[in-house]
């Protein structure tokens, strides 16, 4: 949870969607921007969602593409949305900008944050996450650490840029900086999710201080709706990022 001045408020791992939406309900009981990386609205049956082939189809060039979401697989995203909306929360597609009241959640996908802000200075996707075919497993978690130990350098330098995420404010993401990226799986991933979190928090601020002057919305064309609602990531994008560059 993150304060427009870029104070961390809360930091901290839920697991499921009733833990989460606990979380999110006792920790935001007022005008509130939430950010997802996950698919919150699915319509079609199969292949991808619009907003996933426009994710590949603009930051290509970054190396960055989505994985494909249909309604026939299970979609944690879409029962926490659910479930947030019998709770008083409402979707943005993001289609008409940030929204100025009330509480509110967006899909988006850190992907395309960390090489769409010009502040992180990537040109390709850092391979934090998935591992290079040419790789062997055990040299390729060396490798990760010092690549996500680069990312979260980078990510520190956010404090001091408009609107700033200070890492350094709350005792759990001060502990990315202070520490170097654990080799083992399972405390590397604690790591990665909160670096992620960190980053869709940060999505959210600059979406709400700068909308579509920084950011672009993915799926706003999609004629695919159910219950009047369209699946959309907002994404954070440099110029050469946009449709038709």
């Amino acid at each position: 949870m993150l304060r427009a001045s870029g104070e961390v408020v809360h930091a901290v791992w839920t697991r499921g969607v009733e833990e989460t939406v606990d979380w999110v309900e006792k920790n935001a009981p007022g005008e509130t921007l939430l950010f997802v990386d996950a698919p919150l609205v699915v319509n079609n049956e199969s292949g991808q969602r619009l907003c996933e082939k426009q994710v590949g189809q603009r930051y290509w060039r970054s190396k960055v593409s989505a994985n494909s979401t249909n309604t026939s697989k299970q979609l944690g995203g879409v029962t926490l949305r659910k479930r947030l909306e019998k709770l008083g929360w409402r979707y943005s597609d993001g289609c008409d900008g940030p929204p100025c009241t009330g509480r509110h959640l967006s899909e988006c996908y850190p992907f395309t944050t960390i090489v769409g802000a010009p502040e992180l200075g990537y040109d390709e996707r850092p391979p934090y996450k998935r591992r290079p075919k040419s790789m062997r497993m055990p040299e390729f978690r060396k490798y990760r650490a010092a690549v996500c130990d680069e990312l979260v350098r980078r990510v520190a330098k956010l404090s001091s840029v408009n609107p700033p995420l200070d890492l350094a404010s709350h005792p759990e993401t001060r502990a990315l900086i202070e520490r170097p990226s654990p080799i083992p799986g399972t405390e590397y991933k604690h790591r990665e999710d909160l670096l992620d979190a960190a980053l869709c928090a940060w999505t959210a601020s600059v979406w709400v201080r700068w909308g579509e002057e920084r950011c672009q919305v993915l799926g706003c064309d999609d004629s695919l709706l159910r219950n009047g609602l369209r699946a959309t990531i907002i994404a954070p994008c440099k110029d050469e990022q946009r449709a038709g560059r």
